[in-house]
């Protein structure tokens, strides 16, 4: 290969990047993602993770976003549900959440006319109700 053939390949290599970049900055900021929630092992290993995105609560699990919700108290529920499970299992987990979290899934558990450790019982019944239902 010639030295000017690889000189014009980086050059439009840098244009084209460049374009791509006054491309995005155009299209707008992207949506900020707030963290909220972290279920690690003992190894520091990140098990699941909730974070806030364009009005959602996003719950992420083994790497992959395992599903989205309005409701602050269901997505609390699910990682207070795996982290028990993984205790069950023997795996010792840390579970840390913040107090915007905490307090969102409050406000809505209030909202239901009951604590958030109500709506947290009933929510683990239906998981539990729902997998028996599965099993048969």
């Amino acid at each position: 290969m010639s030295i000017t053939s690889k000189q014009r390949r980086d050059a439009r290599k840098r244009r084209e990047e460049r374009a791509r970049n006054q491309a995005e900055a155009a299209a707008g900021p992207a949506s900020p993602i707030e963290p909220h929630a972290e279920l690690r092992d003992a190894q520091k290993q990140l098990l699941a993770g909730i974070v806030r995105r364009d009005g959602q609560w996003v719950l992420g699990m083994n790497g992959r976003i395992a599903g989205e919700s309005d409701s602050a108290a269901n997505v609390l529920a699910l990682i207070l549900r795996a982290a028990e499970l993984h205790d069950r299992a023997g795996t010792n987990v840390r579970l840390v959440y913040s107090d915007d979290l905490k307090h969102a899934a409050q406000a809505e558990a209030a909202a239901q006319g009951m604590t958030f450790e109500q709506f947290q019982q009933q929510f683990t019944a239906r998981l539990q109700d729902g997998e028996r239902a599965e099993s048969h």
